[in-house]
């Protein structure tokens, strides 16, 4: 299960390039918080605790409480701007969410073991890295194993055979492939 991460932001009232780029000089990250029941806002959080939360982050699906103005708001990191240039990230964006409101992410896929075809000359073929759930936020599996050491030569795994997390659902057909040898 993901785990939440608590974060702390401050409001912010100025926007526009010259506003973000005097926040990122001072070792900030520009962000907005939204969502189906709130207004959106600007916020901003620290720059060095972010940039540690992404690079020990297991998938892209990250649960944060931010932290703001003595409130607290449950989110989910729903897309981070990175500077490919000058490396570093340039603006996040937050989807504020409820405990109760079921949500839907794309959750990496593993392997685990060696396949018994392998000796027999076969390769393992990941056909999906990632496949989208839907849950309650505390349910959501930051990757999804699945077990390849039975898999013989024109074997395969199907959605089907996945054994999901409880309160963890697919959407996807269970006759579509995730791994062949």
């Amino acid at each position: 299960m993901a785990n939440i991460i608590e974060l702390q932001a401050q409001a912010r009232s100025e926007s526009g390039t010259a506003a973000v780029g005097r926040l990122r000089r001072a070792g900030s990250i520009p962000g907005v918080l939204y969502g189906r029941n709130r207004e959106n806002s600007n916020i901003q959080v620290d720059g060095k605790t972010f940039t540690r939360i992404i690079d020990h982050s297991a998938s892209d699906n990250i649960l944060v409480n931010l932290q703001i103005s003595g409130g607290q708001q449950l989110a989910l990191v729903q897309e981070v701007q990175h500077d490919h240039l000058k490396g570093g990230i340039l603006h996040v964006d937050f989807h504020a969410i409820a405990m109760d409101e079921d949500i839907h992410a794309d959750v990496p896929v593993e392997t685990v073991g060696t396949p018994a075809g392998a000796k027999f000359g076969g390769q393992l073929e990941l056909m999906l890295h990632a496949i989208e759930v839907h849950c309650l936020p505390k349910d959501l599996p930051e990757k999804i194993s699945i077990d390849v050491t039975e898999l013989k030569v024109g074997e395969a795994i199907h959605v089907r055979e996945i054994k999901l997390p409880e309160g963890v659902k697919v959407r996807l057909d269970g006759d579509v492939v995730v791994a062949i040898i």
